[in-house]
């Protein structure tokens, strides 16, 4: 059986899908085990670092996909485009019903780097880019967080956000230079002096 399971990782995410469609398990399982991490991160950051929000959007997200895993079209888009296109939708929105609520409250979680100076530089340099990310406007927030956060390419946020891949590159050239311009001020005291 883990021999099989391990016959799974070079399989792609469409086609792993297209398995579970059919009554395959054991897809499901492998798929599950790739996009939840990716999904989960993605929604934290959209979510202002809401890990409990996160992970309800991850499993509504990965509902969705179960639900429609036997229509699943082959070619006509990406498994983790249509994936995080739902969940930027889910999780946008949560942050339109939420408007009022202070998310900026809810603590980072602990990191397990090695020793406490190193975790505690990489939990400033991880709030003040959280904080930065939160200025933003929400649609670039969403483009900067998938390609430089999540890696996605402009043409799969093009697909993700459902603008021109024009508009992306827009967005996330305009979301880098806000982020540059609130982090300036910091670098020295984020530990990225002027070597």
């Amino acid at each position: 059986m883990d021999m099989a399971f391990d016959a799974l990782s070079d399989v792609s995410d469409e086609a792993l899908l297209v398995a579970f469609g059919n009554g395959d398990r054991q897809a499901a399982s492998m798929l599950t085990l790739r996009l939840t991490p990716r999904v989960m991160g993605f929604a934290a950051r959209m979510l202002h670092g809401d890990r409990a929000e996160a992970e309800d959007v991850t499993q509504e997200a990965m509902l969705r996909l179960w639900k429609i895993a036997p229509d699943w079209r082959q070619g006509e888009a990406q498994v983790t485009t249509w994936l995080y296109r739902v969940t930027a939708n889910l999780c946008t929105d949560r942050l339109r019903k939420r408007r009022g609520v202070d998310l900026d409250s809810v603590p980072e979680p602990a990191d397990d780097a090695p020793g406490a100076e190193a975790r505690m530089i990489r939990a400033d340099r991880a709030q003040a880019l959280q904080t930065a990310l939160d200025a933003l406007p929400e649609r670039q927030r969403m483009a900067v967080t998938l390609r430089h956060l999540e890696g996605l390419t402009n043409p799969e946020i093009a697909v993700a956000m459902e603008i021109s891949v024009e508009a992306v590159e827009s967005l996330t050239a305009r979301g880098k230079r806000a982020l540059a311009a609130g982090l300036a001020s910091q670098r020295e005291e984020l530990g990225y002096g002027d070597d």
